[in-house]
């Protein structure tokens, strides 16, 4: 009866340590993926595959870095074309950062996830390849393409573990 005694007590102990150590674990990461559209762009020349942002294009860049420099963004990616690279540039200034250029259709969300485990991540992209990389990362269609006059749209791409959210906001 006391050695029983003595094994439910120890049982109850493990049982109890194993609690606290489960409450005591740190939180899940969260991995935050800031994903804009290029800013206005130069379409005087529609010839032009690749045009720079106009001077109104440029301004909204800056202010995409003054209101993502409300907390820092660990890496910035960006296709490689000047009006998308040119949005992303005082963004990637602010916070010491090189722009690291990507493909849309070879981007995976989830080795980006793992490599920047935790990091807030700026990625920015086009009309159409910015809700399809948020619908991969979702694992569901729900964007269409953003219409062509449109540059304000921030999808906020909350990632952990066992999780994975969208915040969509309008930046004007």
């Amino acid at each position: 009866m006391k050695k029983t005694f003595l094994l439910l007590s120890f049982v109850f102990v493990l049982i109890a340590c194993e609690s606290a150590e489960k409450s005591l674990t740190a939180p899940e990461s969260i991995t935050t993926i800031y994903l804009i559209r290029h800013a206005e762009k130069d379409r005087s020349d529609k010839e032009n595959k690749n045009p720079e942002l106009t001077e109104e294009g440029k301004k909204r860049a800056e202010r995409w870095a003054e209101v993502l420099g409300l907390s820092k963004v660990d890496a910035v990616y960006s296709t490689n074309y000047q009006r998308t690279l040119q949005t992303a540039a005082p963004t990637a200034t602010r916070n010491g950062l090189e722009i690291q250029t990507y493909e849309p259709n070879n981007l995976d969300i989830d080795s980006l996830t793992t490599l920047h485990e935790g990091e807030r991540i700026l990625i920015v992209g086009h009309s159409n390849t910015t809700p399809m990389l948020v619908n991969r990362a979702l694992g569901e269609e729900r964007f269409e393409w953003i219409e062509d006059t449109v540059n304000g749209n921030l999808f906020i791409l909350t990632i952990t573990p066992s999780t994975r959210g969208i915040q969509v906001l309008s930046i004007e």
